[in-house]
């Protein structure tokens, strides 16, 4: 029992290990590595609650320790691609714009402080999870270096594009607008029809579309979002 208790926490360690390792690759511009670090830390973040419930040994040390891993993986590390990202197109502007990307990390550590307590989003969430949000921020550079459409590299690189997408980011994970949950309980196709769909069709973008199906399928899970909250409300 005494190690069932700290493997919850060992994981979220592993979560905060690999956020850090995947800021070093960014430093290097090696930004398809740091991609794969984050989502190694991702992976770890799920687990480490899955395996919290399953022993039964959730407390308040875990909360904080998530959190503080969270900030690191998916607030510090997006926040400094947005970074490089504005330092990379900044050409002839203003030496401090780039910094701005940390909009991104401000707006993460907001929401994780917020979410811990928020009792409204135990089984659903309110506003973008900052893991969903640094997956689209993270890919942003895979998609610019690998993306087949010139075009769409070339709006992607703007850096006022860039800042929109930084204050967006910030907004929608602060925003209060319900996300339909992706947890998966039973396997009942009437009941979880809308998830089982979203992942279906997931897989299928990642499959065809590669790097670029990340923030399509960031995009896509909000506005299905949004358009189930209004039939939501419409039934009601």
């Amino acid at each position: 029992m005494k190690i069932k208790k700290h493997i919850p926490n060992f994981l979220t360690l592993l979560n905060l290990l690999c956020g850090c390792i995947a800021i070093v690759f960014c430093s290097d511009s090696q930004f398809d590595i740091a991609f794969y670090f984050v989502c190694l830390g991702i992976f770890f973040d799920f687990f480490d609650g899955f395996f919290a419930r399953k022993f039964g040994v959730s407390g308040p040390l875990g909360v904080q320790l998530d959190s503080l891993a969270d900030m690191v993986t998916s607030g510090v590390a997006p926040g400094y691609v947005m970074f490089k990202l504005l330092y990379a197109n900044n050409y002839d502007s203003c030496v401090y714009l780039p910094y701005l990307g940390f909009i991104i990390t401000l707006g993460a550590c907001y929401r994780l402080a917020n979410f811990n307590i928020d009792t409204r989003q135990s089984n659903s969430f309110i506003g973008l999870p900052t893991p969903a949000n640094t997956l689209f921020i993270m890919s942003l550079p895979l998609v610019i270096a690998e993306c087949q459409f010139l075009a769409l590299s070339e709006i992607l690189s703007s850096k006022w594009v860039l800042l929109m997408i930084t204050l967006l980011s910030a907004y929608i994970m602060n925003a209060e607008v319900p996300l339909f949950s992706l947890k998966i309980k039973n396997f009942s196709f009437q009941k979880y029809k809308l998830q089982i769909g979203f992942l279906v069709t997931s897989i299928i973008m990642i499959a065809t579309l590669k790097f670029l199906a990340i923030p399509l399928i960031i995009i896509t899970y909000v506005l299905v979002s949004a358009l189930n909250n209004i039939l939501v409300k419409k039934e009601l």
